[in-house]
């Protein structure tokens, strides 16, 4: 399934007013954004492909909520700026107009910025499809933390290596990194094996 479809069709079944294929076309126009490196239509078409095969086992209570709130997630980044998560929920709520479950997806995407749950029956599926990059194979991993520093290219090397090395190691540092068992059962230990490794490369 083509993109556009695929989102097209999402749309649908969301009985969401408006053109569907205008969101989209804006979406693509955002993801390809020069100063993106990672946070680009690879990144979200890897994010999807978690989640299908997350909603194939059917633990997840609103898959089409989680969707497009992934869909929207990164819509809106800057890597010197710190609004990137609320603005990108703000152009969600912009599309979503007065869909009843327009807040439900504004929040979903608000947690991928502390990657912490609240309250919600699918939290942890938003969380842990966007932390799956560290669990995929090694030059996949490589690849992605050279995006990261792409995206950060403005700042200084030492100082680069101090701060990404703190955040690695705060997700190393949590019980686990992964929220929901499918998750943890397929990701973890590879994920902890990964980040080691990109810890030990800064």
């Amino acid at each position: 399934m083509t993109s556009d479809v695929r989102f097209e069709t999402l749309w649908r079944r969301l009985s969401l007013r408006g053109d569907a294929s205008v969101w989209h076309a804006r979406l693509l126009e955002c993801y390809a954004e020069p100063q993106r490196a990672y946070h680009t239509l690879q990144h979200l078409e890897e994010c999807l492909l978690i989640l299908d095969d997350a909603k194939a086992a059917g633990l997840i209570a609103k898959p089409d909520l989680i969707e497009m709130a992934l869909w929207f997630h990164d819509a809106v980044y800057d890597p010197q700026g710190d609004e990137n998560e609320e603005l990108s929920a703000q152009m969600a709520v912009e599309a979503l107009g007065d869909h009843p479950a327009v807040q439900e997806v504004a929040r979903l995407i608000l947690l991928t910025k502390s990657h912490q749950p609240g309250g919600g029956p699918d939290d942890a599926w938003i969380i842990d499809i966007d932390l799956a990059i560290f669990a995929q194979p090694m030059e996949r991993v490589m690849e992605y933390e050279r995006q990261i520093r792409a995206e950060y290219a403005w700042v200084p090397q030492a100082v680069y290596a101090e701060k990404r090395a703190e955040i690695l190691r705060g997700f190393m540092e949590r019980e686990h990194i992964y929220l929901t068992a499918w998750a943890r059962e397929r990701f973890e230990s590879l994920a902890r094996a990964n980040l080691q490794s990109l810890i030990d490369s800064l």
